[in-house]
């Protein structure tokens, strides 16, 4: 698949082959992504939640009523869950909430989800991601010309600080080093924007130079 490469001032800046196995798969499985995501976003979850159980509720240990004799049910603490400010009946515990998922259905994913951008004509490339100011107002301009609203961009082994520190303030945009390139921040946003390193970075990644996983 070969894709023109542009510069931030909108200018042509050449051409790129991108591989086939990566950005050109006709049937995606959503299936798949579906599963990545989930694994992605039940990692994230810092499961510190928790509820007091009765053995943990500081109350009186004193019998509330007597055995026998009051006409009513046997009880012998309210710390009980039936008792208001009694512990929590299967209330929810401190746990992580990771599962296992194949690495080969990781790297699967991926590919799928780059295709998708690519099939729906939303990926854009350009030289690279880089300024010499970070000024916010000469970004949201060369996205403007560019025709970039909600997009992820994807530069090379590192994040430019100028390039980073003036996309921070632009609504919908998302920058990440070729490293952090993962199925669940390509599916949020519109387009996918990536440098001809970032490029270099991902076919590497594929073909288990350097080693890189989505969180």
């Amino acid at each position: 698949m070969e894709l023109s490469v542009t510069t931030l001032a909108g200018k042509a800046a050449g051409k790129i082959e991108l591989d086939d196995a990566i950005f050109g798969i006709d049937e995606i499985r959503g299936d798949i992504l579906q599963r990545t995501v989930r694994w992605q976003l039940a990692r994230r979850q810092a499961g510190t939640h928790k509820a007091k159980s009765r053995s943990e509720v500081n109350r009186t240990t004193k019998k509330s009523i007597k055995q026998k004799g009051s006409g009513g049910a046997r009880h012998g603490s309210r710390n009980a869950p039936i008792f208001v400010g009694g512990g929590a009946a299967h209330g929810p515990r401190v746990r992580s909430h990771a599962h296992d998922l194949p690495k080969k259905i990781r790297k699967m994913a991926l590919a799928h989800a780059l295709s998708s951008k690519a099939k729906d004509s939303n990926i854009l490339v350009i030289d690279k991601a880089e300024m010499d100011a970070g000024k916010t107002r000469d970004l949201v301009a060369a996205f403007k010309g560019l025709g970039i609203e909600n997009a992820l961009i994807i530069s090379g082994a590192s994040v430019n600080e100028n390039f980073a520190r003036a996309a921070r303030n632009i609504p919908n945009i998302d920058v990440l080093p070729v490293a952090g390139l993962n199925v669940y921040d390509i599916l949020r946003r519109h387009t996918l924007v990536i440098t001809k390193e970032a490029a270099e970075g991902i076919q590497a990644r594929f073909d288990g130079v350097q080693d890189g996983e989505a969180e």
